[in-house]
């Protein structure tokens, strides 16, 4: 993939109402997954009699590569991959080639939870894709299999990173959602096992995502305890965000053994500076990661609508956007509501 980031920086941005840009596109490739993690998809919900969509439903790549060059033409330079489990999807290297060679695409990246990685990393890589994100929330064989839903060990992981690696996928950045009474006790080992790796181990705080993990605030870990956590055993410092919009809030060791992040929408909302834009599975374009509904791309798309039309509906959509859930999760006025599952619309 060329580097096309003077191109992006001609193009003008477009801004929501709060004077956010369009900058980052997140688009989820499928909704199935081979891991049932009860804060995304628990297993008692999405069992062998659950039907997903059918492939007609889902956009096609061909579909998939059309939209996003119109979200590249209205200001996003970051994609991202996600699902369910991209790597599910059948052929994602062709996808990923289709992506890289949209002109003003500065970064090409995708989160997995990596048990199919260590057999496509190398096809991945010579396709375009830039970077990589890999969930693993515990090393401990018991934590983890209970967190997957399925029986898994984490070795497939580490050995997926280590494929990743090997392919010249990095930064590597490592996911690790925290749940108290669950995974917990298990963030420092964790930490000290990719100390000094090259890799970036990021903590997300447990959200209330879609309606179905029974979520509740007494299970959140906060950033502030999970940074104490860590620094307790290895002394951290701050440091400052590489650019606006940026998700994690960064840590590194004092003695130079690398960095963490902290991913802090529930006790630290980041919604002032979220430029994140959502492609489902379906083809509705999403706003905010807590959304009840997106606006279809997917009808008009099929049905002929010319690029300037759809160009200027999802423009439409982003400069009317008002959203700031996280920030709103906690206040008087907040009601609960029904929101799109976290499988639907990638993290």
């Amino acid at each position: 993939m060329r580097d096309r980031g003077s191109a992006a920086s001609e193009r003008q941005p477009t801004l929501d109402t709060r004077g956010r840009p369009l900058r980052d596109l997140r688009i989820s490739v499928t909704d199935r997954c081979n891991f049932r993690c009860p804060y995304c998809m628990p297993a008692e919900v999405y069992g062998e009699r659950y039907r997903f969509l059918p492939r007609e439903e889902l956009l096609s790549f061909e579909e998939i590569v059309r939209l996003t060059r119109l979200f590249v033409e209205s200001g996003a330079v970051k994609i991202r991959l996600t699902g369910g489990e991209p790597l599910v999807r059948a052929d994602l290297a062709s996808l990923i080639e289709g992506l890289s060679g949209i002109e003003g695409v500065a970064d090409l990246t995708l989160t997995t939870n990596g048990v199919l990685l260590s057999e496509q990393a190398a096809a991945l890589a010579a396709a375009g894709l830039r970077r990589i994100t890999i969930s693993l929330d515990s090393l401990d064989e018991e934590v983890f299999g209970r967190m997957a839903g399925r029986d898994a060990k984490p070795g497939i992981v580490l050995d997926a990173i280590e494929a990743a690696r090997a392919a010249g996928l990095s930064p590597i950045k490592i996911n690790c959602v925290v749940q108290r009474g669950v995974n917990d006790h298990t963030i420092v080992d964790l930490a000290r096992h990719f100390r000094g790796s090259g890799h970036i181990l990021r903590f997300i705080e447990y959200m209330d995502v879609g309606t179905l993990n029974r979520w509740d605030a007494a299970d959140v870990v906060s950033a502030a305890e999970i940074v104490e956590r860590i620094a307790a055993h290895f002394p951290l410092e701050p440091v400052q965000a590489s650019y606006r919009g940026e998700v994690a809030r960064r840590w590194r060791y004092v003695d130079g053994a690398g960095e963490i992040g902290i991913i802090a929408s529930v006790t630290q909302p980041f919604c002032g500076d979220c430029t994140r834009a959502r492609l489902t599975t379906d083809g509705k374009l999403v706003t905010c990661l807590f959304a009840s509904g997106g606006t279809d791309l997917r009808a008009p798309l099929r049905s002929g609508a010319s690029d300037d039309e759809l160009r200027a509906l999802l423009q439409k959509v982003w400069t009317a956007r008002t959203d700031r859930y996280s920030e709103e999760r906690f206040e008087a006025r907040a009601r609960p509501r029904e929101k799109i599952q976290m499988f639907q619309l990638g993290g």
